[in-house]
């Protein structure tokens, strides 16, 4: 396990003091793991479960259609 010593706002620390005692955790350092896990499947993740890849090939067979005016096409304003 790898040990350190950080600077953290007043905030944050509010932050993780709500996380420990919701989460019934011992530490911070726990509330930090678990928002670091949290933080990695909902951020970092995506791209590489298999469903995203398969949304993403269902994407790209779609057809397209060409749009010289953006703005007109699609009713913006100048």
């Amino acid at each position: 396990m790898v040990q350190a010593v950080i600077d953290i706002s007043e905030h944050a620390n509010r932050v993780l003091a709500i996380v420990k005692a919701k989460y019934s955790l011992n530490d911070k350092s726990q509330a930090i793991e678990l928002m670091a896990r949290e933080y990695e499947e909902k951020v970092l993740e995506p791209a590489l479960r298999p469903e995203y890849v398969e949304k993403l090939k269902r994407i790209e067979k779609e057809p397209r259609i060409k749009v010289s005016n953006f703005r007109k096409h699609f009713g913006l304003k100048a």
